[in-house]
């Protein structure tokens, strides 16, 4: 980008138009016609050298002009190229700019998501956790302050306790799994999303899911993986916000030189909601220079994501 100055520099400065240039050659080779004839230079010439005519020193003119008409069409050329060549790099530095600024606006959109999921974390860790910890404290006060005085208190105290502490540790379970899928880390991918189907097939029994799978998975990365995970995490979950889908198809195939995704439901949605869901999921496969495609259907909507290898 530190190029651009210079250029816009030179393309803009008056001595370098061309039309200049040819004015001044064009007036200096009047002068020197002018001076020619009033000075009778030719004449002097041919005197000086009529006497060396076995070497032709005469006839050396016309190789000159035939010389300068050749760097004149060299110089043309050269202008020519160098115009293209400015022009170019002006289309180039456009376009980095270009992609410069998308950079700058995912690169803001990943952070503000980030800051509403620890925002939304920071809601579920004091609603869910809090809570419950507070009544645990309860409950083993209430212990503590009566040793003794009903004997059904400490059961049902601690029954209390138990509960509690199921419930929070369902909560933690669902905010890990959030923050990192646990199960692709012990099982493998695959194995991961078939444990989400698994799941989704429990919150939403009236909904049947399929999945195809097809091809080598055991040797993507650790970044792959996950984005292969979430993007299919986030298309069962516009599912379930939106579609009302009685029928959910899942196909992943793993090729040679890429992997494709296919989300199809036969929901009423039929369309894209957008939202923070869809932006990450974008910006995702930006990272891994893959593309997402949303194809309506009737009824439903298929997502197709593409991903090189």
């Amino acid at each position: 980008m530190g190029v651009s100055p210079i250029v816009t520099q030179w393309s803009s400065t008056p001595g370098a138009s061309p039309w200049r240039d040819i004015a001044v050659v064009i007036g200096v080779t009047t002068l020197a016609i002018i001076c020619s004839d009033y000075f009778n230079l030719n004449e002097f010439l041919y005197a000086l050298t009529r006497r060396e005519e076995r070497f032709q020193i005469d006839e050396i003119p016309v190789g000159v002009i035939v010389l300068l008409i050749g760097l004149v069409w060299l110089a043309w050329r050269r202008y020519v190229h160098a115009r293209h060549e400015i022009q170019a790099r002006r289309d180039a530095e456009a376009t980095l700019a270009a992609v410069l600024a998308e950079n700058r606006r995912l690169a803001q959109e990943n952070l503000r998501i980030q800051e509403v999921e620890r925002k939304h974390l920071a809601h579920e860790l004091h609603d869910e956790l809090g809570q419950y910890l507070n009544a645990i404290k309860l409950d083993a006060v209430s212990i503590l302050d009566s040793p003794g005085l009903e004997p059904t208190l400490p059961k049902h105290a601690a029954g209390a306790i138990i509960s509690a502490v199921d419930h929070i540790h369902s909560a933690v379970t669902h905010m890990i799994g959030r923050l990192r899928p646990v199960a692709l880390d012990e099982l493998g991918l695959i194995a991961a999303i078939e444990h989400c189907m698994d799941q989704w097939r429990e919150r939403l029994p009236s909904t049947r899911f399929a999945l195809a799978v097809n091809g080598d998975w055991e040797r993507l990365g650790e970044a792959l993986n996950l984005t292969v995970y979430r993007l299919i995490q986030e298309c069962l979950t516009n599912v379930y916000k939106h579609a009302r889908a009685t029928r959910v198809s899942l196909a992943i195939i793993c090729e040679a030189s890429k992997i494709s995704i296919r989300v199809q439901d036969n929901g009423s949605c039929g369309q894209v909601i957008p939202g923070n869901g869809i932006k990450g999921m974008c910006a995702r496969l930006q990272a891994q220079h893959g593309s997402v495609t949303f194809v309506p259907l009737n009824p439903g909507l298929s997502v197709v994501a593409e991903m090189p290898l």
